[in-house]
C-alpha cells in the first residue's frame, strides 16, 4: 500500500516565522494543518504578518513577509497552544525586537521548561520577564538590542540552536554555536535557501555551526513541505508489525538529520528501504518502503537517542513486540515533552501486558509475542495516542485508547488513514 503523511511539523512552524522575517511573499505547499502550526501561524499574524487561510484542509499558504524590521508589537498576549517549537523558536525572533510581547499557552506548555532556551538567549543581552512560575510560561520578552554571542550548548537541541539563529537574523547579530552532538538541521538549510550563511562542521564528538553574515534581507521561501518523517514512522512500525503486509511513504522527508529511527528499526531487524526522489529548499524528499519483520531487542544510548528523540514511543512499541529485551538510555528530555513520555509508556505497556522497567533517563522492555488487551491514556500526548493506535491495530491486539484526539496538533487524519492501511 502507497500513502502519503501530512507535512513536516518542524519545517513548517520554521516556515511560518522565517516567512515572517522574509521581505515578499513566501508560498508554502503542503504545510501542516495540525493545531500545532495553527497555533505558531496565529502568533506569527499577531505580530502584523500577514497570512492566507490556513484551516485543516489547506494546501497552500502565503505569508506576506514584513522583513527583520517590520513585525509589529502585538495588541494582546501571544497564545501558542500546545506548540513547544513555536514558542520556544518565537522566543528567539522577538529577543531583539523594538517591543514587549507576552507568550502564554495551554496547559501542557506552560508546564515546559523555557530556560533551556531563555538562558542562552540571555548571553546575548535578551530579557525576560516570567509572568506565573519563574523558567515556565506565561513570560514577556522585553525586547532590546542583541550582541554576537559564541557558546558551547549544554545538550544537543535543535530547538536552542534554532532559536539563538532566529535571533541573530532577526536582530543582524553573529551566532556561533557549539553543540555536543547533532541535532536536526532544518534551521540551518532553511537560512540558506533564504540567503543567510550558515556554515556548519565537525568539531570532535559534536558540531559547529557558524552564522557569521547576517544578511540586511531574507528572500521569500517557496517550497513544499516533506511529509514529516515521525507521523512516517507510525506507520514504517504498523508494516513491521504486520498490520499491513507492506507500506510506501512517499513524499516523506529523508533529512539524515530525523531518520534515526529508521535506523534503530533496521537494527531490530526491521525491512525497510528508502529511496531518494528530489531535493528542494535543503531537504531531501523520498520514499520509505516497509514490511513485516520479526524484530529483536536492542540497546539504545543518547548517541541513538538525538537522531531519534520524538520517535522513541514508536521504538518503544517495537521493542514491546520483539525478540528478547531492549534497553533505552540517555532519553531524559522525553521526560518534559508534551506529557512525562518515559512515564507515559511505561504505565501503558504494563496496562495492556508488557513487561517493563522504569529508568530514570528511559526504559527496559521485555518484547512478548501474547496477545495485548487493555486501556491506555494518551495524556494529551499526539504521540502516545498515535503509537498505541498502532499497537491496537495489530491482530490479535485490542486496545482501548483514551484521549484519541490528542493527534489533532500533528496528524488530524491519523485513525481515519490507519483504519485504511488496517483493512487494505
Amino acid at each position: 500500500m502507497r500513502i502519503r503523511v501530512p507535512g513536516d511539523k518542524s519545517i513548517t512552524q520554521r516556515a511560518l516565522l522565517l516567512g515572517g522575517l522574509a521581505d515578499g511573499r513566501s508560498r508554502i505547499r503542503r504545510p501542516l494543518t495540525g493545531a500545532d502550526p495553527r497555533s505558531t501561524a496565529g502568533a506569527v499574524a499577531g505580530l502584523g504578518v500577514e497570512i492566507s487561510d490556513f484551516g485543516p484542509d489547506t494546501s497552500e499558504l502565503i505569508i506576506a513577509g514584513r522583513g527583520q524590521d517590520g513585525l509589529r508589537a502585538p495588541t494582546g498576549v501571544l497564545d501558542l497552544g500546545n506548540s513547544g517549537t513555536g514558542s520556544r523558536l518565537l522566543l528567539g525572533v522577538l529577543a531583539g525586537q523594538r517591543f514587549d510581547a507576552t507568550l502564554t499557552g495551554d496547559a501542557s506548555l506552560r508546564s515546559r521548561p523555557m530556560r533551556r532556551v531563555t538562558d542562552p538567549l540571555g548571553a546575548m543581552g535578551a530579557r525576560f520577564r516570567w509572568e506565573g512560575e519563574e523558567g515556565r510560561l506565561p513570560l514577556t520578552v522585553l525586547g532590546g538590542a542583541l550582541k554576537s554571542v559564541d557558546l558551547d550548548l549544554a545538550v544537543a537541541s535543535a530547538q536552542v540552536k534554532s532559536a539563538l539563529l532566529l535571533a541573530g537574523v532577526a536582530s543582524r547579530v553573529p551566532v556561533l554555536l557549539t553543540e555536543p552532538g547533532p541535532s536536526r538541521d532544518h534551521t540551518e538549510r532553511m537560512l540558506e535557501s533564504v540567503g543567510a550563511r550558515v556554515i556548519t562542521h565537525v568539531r570532535g564528538p559534536g558540531r559547529r555551526v557558524e552564522f557569521r553574515d547576517p544578511p540586511e534581507r531574507l528572500s521569500p521561501l517557496d517550497l513544499t513541505v516533506p511529509g514529516d518523517p515521525s507521523s512516517a514512522a507510525f506507520f514504517l512500525l504498523a508494516a513491521l508489525l504486520g498490520v499491513c503486509p507492506e507500506i510506501e511513504v512517499e513524499g516523506v522527508g529523508l533529512n539524515p538529520t530525523r531518520t534515526g529511527v529508521v535506523d534503530l528499526f533496521r537494527r531490530m531487524g526491521g525491512r525497510i528501504e528508502a529511496e531518494v526522489t528530489s531535493e528542494e529548499g535543503g531537504e531531501v524528499t523520498g520514499t520509505l518502503g516497509a514490511t513485516r519483520s520479526t524484530l529483536r531487542g536492542i540497546d539504545v544510548v543518547h548517541d541513538d537517542v538525538v537522531r531519534a528523540i520524538d520517535e522513541l514511543p514508536a521504538v518503544a512499541v517495537a521493542a514491546a513486540r520483539a525478540q528478547g529485551v531492549t534497553r533505552i538510555t540517555g532519553a531524559g528530555e522525553l521526560r518534559v515533552k508534551e506529557t512525562d513520555r518515559i512515564r507515559a509508556m511505561v504505565v501503558n505497556l504494563r496496562a495492556v501486558g508488557v513487561s517493563v522497567e522504569e529508568l530514570d533517563d528511559g526504559m527496559e522492555i521485555e518484547g512478548t509475542d501474547r496477545p495485548l488487551r487493555g486501556r491506555v491514556d494518551a495524556f494529551h500526548d499526539h504521540r502516545i495516542a498515535m503509537v498505541f493506535g498502532v499497537l491496537g491495530a495489530q491482530p490479535g491486539n485490542e486496545i482501548e485508547v483514551v484521549g484519541r484526539d490528542a493527534v489533532d496538533v500533528s496528524f488530524p487524519t491519523f485513525w481515519g488513514q490507519l483504519e485504511e492501511v488496517r483493512t487494505g
